[in-house]
């Protein structure tokens, strides 16, 4: 075959590898990203594990001060992927000996052959190449490593080496990087953005998402600003899948140098942990130091879906410089991430050591640990305050000195907040704060049983503290026959380990009404709903008691609680799921709504969105009485330049009045295979995009010589003389992974257009 007829072949190789494949609009999914945070005013990178990653083209990060950008994408390769970079990278290495010991302004046929157009530059080209967003030169988009020739020019070209050695190298990372079995396949495809945190970016949480061309926003991960100086290992490798017996085979082979660090605190020390590893980190500490040592794992990532191997339960160890143990914790109070608060008896070294309670261990075991004498709350009182009147509240904790709690502000809506103290500049841990709008009151001790109880006027809320062992508040009221009560506990909600049982009494003692733990699905990543909750309609006028209490007879002064005592207050809250989503453009979608319905409210929710962007068309949607969950549709004509936030909103007729709420966005989340769980997100996300629109090709491939598509004719013989032939559609998709391969970086033009060539010839 000549060479018109074998550019035809190769023509047709190319439209099909440049045809799109369907759009799935599948959203770009994060299951982990490392480090989870960093420092002010610091610039780093960060590697994200998931999965449907095709397409994407930016990063979000939630908030004001931290800025991101995407560097580059590696999508998942499969054994023969490998095959073709390792051929790839064994040309290279035989063209860069070949070039060592040939003439430059010669060098030899099978040498050009091998490199490609994109490696051989004129002899007269001067001047630096531009970087790409990776800091290297342009390698990846082809092309621009090139100087051809001018039409006529007598100029040799030369080999352009250093060009040669980068490709080299990427493709040596990418292969060492290859796992040939995933433990996780939904964390194998990875991202790498470049972070960086303005010096004035306000400490605290926020969330960073991927975004696609038509996938849109991923789910959000919490992302962290801290304030300390911080220390990052070296980011794992995709973790192997462990077989049973040979488990030993899928264990991290870390080097010596890599098992313990050595910090300066304080500091926030980040890791991943594999399995059957340790992490050790040695410092300086001097006599009389308090040191705070948290942790944030299991709060990165709430919940594992497939639960084997489950979330982490980080383990915390404190060593002294005879190696001896001096301090641990595997958990804080109800919370699995750990927290050591250890006064240093003798100045010296000691070592910190994490791991996981039962040695598991995987990419996604991701952790932030600070160590310093830090600002840290140990608990509030009280947990809240009426809106709109002031509150004085005291602290208990550690570092706190002269610190300031910042409250809510005084048009603070009701519903739970964050508050963090400031300690000249420092912030500490947050605590939730409830705000309500009934009355409040203070428990007066001794109100239990066996002393005297405390009368109070419906509607109250206490607030209360189980203040020792066994202890039990008792608060009297007067009720009328058919008056419904409603007791209400908010304790494990606003972070306070009280485990509460309630209970209604009459003047006989009779028991009217009890209540243990209640379910609401709006208490985020709590998987122990114990706060309890009971509505009753009273049988006789007289006087009731309501008895609070720890169902582990446990108490002390950070077990504060807030009981609400009243008639039923009808109300609503709604959960917004997913908390991103993407549309093509003149089509509907929408999101799926859950109504949390309050003390027996059975009224209709006018579902709609709240100040839709222009060109957006809502189609409100009613929730009856009888209803808990719907879906919220819209439509537009107008395709957006990338994600935007758009609200949620249901409105209500609650007696005399119309009551509207904002639904928070969340992320449906499965646990152990069974339980399911809305964690809220910060932001609701929808992309739009024209679906006519085909993004041009990241690089276009160029003429491939006759010599190469003579050898790949010959190598498509000798393949189909074994029986290895393709039909049209393998050819079709072995193509257009070639395409995606080359598209990247990772081929040279010739060595492209060579495999795909064989793989159109071998097809029958």
């Amino acid at each position: 075959m000549d060479k018109v007829k074998w550019l035809a072949v190769l023509g047709m190789a190319g439209v099909v590898a440049m045809v799109q494949p369907a759009w799935a609009q599948t959203r770009p999914y994060i299951g982990f990203a490392y480090p989870a945070g960093g420092q002010q005013g610091t610039t780093f990178q960060v590697k994200l594990g998931g999965q449907a990653m095709a397409g994407v083209n930016g990063v979000v990060v939630s908030g004001s001060g931290v800025t991101a950008r995407l560097i580059e994408y590696h999508p998942s390769l499969g054994p023969i992927d490998i095959t073709l970079l390792s051929e790839q990278l064994r040309d290279l290495r035989k063209a860069k000996t070949l070039l060592c010991s040939a003439s430059p302004m010669t060098g030899s046929g099978e040498m050009m052959m091998s490199l490609g157009d994109e490696m051989m530059m004129s002899s007269q080209k001067a001047g630096p190449k531009a970087p790409t967003s990776t800091g290297e030169p342009m390698m990846s988009s082809g092309d621009e490593m090139m100087s051809s020739q001018k039409a006529g020019s007598k100029t040799a070209p030369v080999i352009d080496s250093v060009a040669v050695d980068q490709l080299m190298a990427k493709l040596d990372k990418r292969i060492r990087a290859y796992c040939n079995r995933p433990a996780s396949v939904s964390l194998a495809s990875l991202a790498y953005v470049e972070v960086t945190i303005a010096p004035d970016a306000p400490p605290g949480e926020r969330e960073l998402r991927l975004v696609s061309l038509r996938g849109g926003a991923s789910n959000p991960l919490p992302f962290y600003v801290g304030q300390l100086p911080e220390y990052c290992r070296k980011p794992m490798k995709t973790a192997d899948y462990q077989v049973l017996g040979k488990e030993n085979l899928a264990l991290r082979k870390r080097p010596d140098n890599e098992i313990e660090d050595r910090v300066a605190v304080p500091c926030t020390v980040n890791g991943q942990i594999a399995s059957g590893e340790l992490n050790r980190y040695r410092f300086e500490a001097r006599k009389g130091q308090q040191l705070v040592i948290t942790t944030l794992a299991r709060q990165l990532i709430p919940y594992v879906a497939d639960a084997v191997p489950g979330w982490f339960q980080p383990v915390l160890t404190l060593y002294d410089a005879n190696g001896k143990e001096v301090a641990y914790d595997d958990d804080y109070r109800f919370k699995p991430d750990p927290i050591i608060v250890y006064r240093i008896p003798q100045d010296g070294e000691y070592v910190l050591v994490i791991n996981d309670a039962i040695f598991r261990g995987r990419e996604d075991f991701v952790y932030r640990v600070t160590i310093g004498e830090t600002p840290f709350i140990t608990s509030i009182f009280p947990l809240g305050g009426r809106v709109g009147e002031p509150v004085s509240v005291r602290m208990k904790g550690l570092h706190l000195g002269n610190a300031q709690l910042a409250l809510p502000a005084k048009d603070a809506e009701p519903g739970i907040h964050q508050v963090v103290a400031n300690k000249d500049g420092f912030l500490s841990n947050p605590m939730p704060f409830a705000l309500d709008t009934l009355p409040e009151i203070f428990d007066k001790e001794s109100n239990n049983p066996s002393e005297r109880v405390q009368k109070v006027t419906l509607p109250v809320i206490v607030n209360g503290r189980i203040d020792k062992e066994d202890d039990w508040d008792v608060f009297e009221f007067t009720g009328n026959a058919g008056d419904t009560i409603v007791a209400e506990v908010f304790a494990r909600r606003l972070d306070s380990p009280v485990d509460s049982v309630i209970k209604l009494t009459d003047a006989s003692g009779q028991l009217v009404a009890f209540s243990d733990d209640r379910e609401d699905i709006s208490a985020g990543i709590n998987t122990h709903h114990a706060d309890s909750y009971f509505m009753v309609r009273l049988p006789a006028d007289g006087t009731y008691y309501v008895h609070i209490g720890d169902t582990g007879r446990k108490g002390g002064e950070e077990y504060g609680y807030r009981l609400r005592i009243s008639a039923p207050q009808p109300d609503f809250a709604l959960r917004v799921v997913a908390s991103s989503i993407s549309s093509r453009q003149k089509s509907s979608t929408g999101f799926s709504v859950y109504a949390t319905r309050k003390d027996g409210f059975e009224g209709p929710i006018k579902i709609t969105l709240k100040d839709p962007p222009p060109g957006f068309v809502p189609y409100p949607v009613i929730l009856t009485g009888t209803q808990n969950i719907t879906r919220i549709n819209f439509r537009t004509d107008l395709a957006t330049k990338g994600p935007i936030n758009i609200t949620v909103v249901g409105s209500a007729k609650i007696g005399d009045k119309e009551i509207t709420h904002t639904a928070v966005p969340a992320e449906d989340r499965m646990q152990a295979f069974l339980w399911r769980h809305l964690v809220p997100a910060q932001d609701l996300k929808v992309l739009v995009f024209d679906g006519s629109y085909d993004p041009p090709p990241a690089r276009v491939p160029r003429e491939i010589p006759p010599e190469v598509l003579v050898r790949a004719k010959v190598k498509a013989a000798e393949m189909q003389a074994k029986g290895q032939k393709f039909t049209k559609g393998q050819a079709a998709g072995r193509v257009r992974q070639l395409k995606m391969l080359f598209e990247e970086g990772l081929f040279t033009n010739n060595f492209y257009g060579e495999k795909a060539a064989e793989c159109e010839c071998a097809a029958q």
